[in-house]
């Protein structure tokens, strides 16, 4: 899956970015977590979107029917 790979390059330049804010001595603390906190919001949504791609290349779903929501309504 090439969404995989792109999401890997993600995670990897947010990675990089959170380590150069943290090696920064120039940057006061309140800065430092002004500049990282969204930064580690942002590498945990990558990480949950790989880890469910991930599920879905293992497992993928057994009907490829579509949604079947419509089956459950009552009309």
């Amino acid at each position: 899956m090439v969404s995989l790979t792109h999401l890997e390059a993600a995670l990897a330049a947010v990675d990089s970015e959170v380590k150069a804010h943290l090696y920064n001595q120039s940057l006061s603390l309140t800065e430092k977590d002004e500049k990282i906190l969204p930064l580690l919001r942002e590498s945990k949504v990558l990480k949950q979107a790989y880890e469910d791609l991930c599920y879905l290349r293992d497992n993928p779903p057994s009907a490829p029917s579509g949604c079947k929501v419509g089956q459950f309504r009552e009309d």
